[in-house]
């Protein structure tokens, strides 16, 4: 799984931070970003609840 945030788009609205706190995080300016090593999610069962909270649809994730 590859979990990909669109820095163009994302707002630094936290959500995905705060439903997945094992995964995501926030950079010095307040966008998101993946912890590191946590770049395929590492299983965390919040991962995909964090894509879905996203309320600009910066994060995707693919299989494969």
């Amino acid at each position: 799984m590859r979990i990909e945030i669109d820095r163009d788009v994302c707002i630094g609205s936290a959500q995905c931070a705060l439903t997945a706190p094992g995964i995501f995080t926030q950079d010095d300016d307040g966008f998101s970003e993946l912890l590191p090593g946590r770049e395929d999610g590492g299983g965390d069962p919040l991962l995909r609840e964090a894509v879905r909270t996203c309320p600009v649809k910066a994060i995707s994730i693919s299989e494969g």
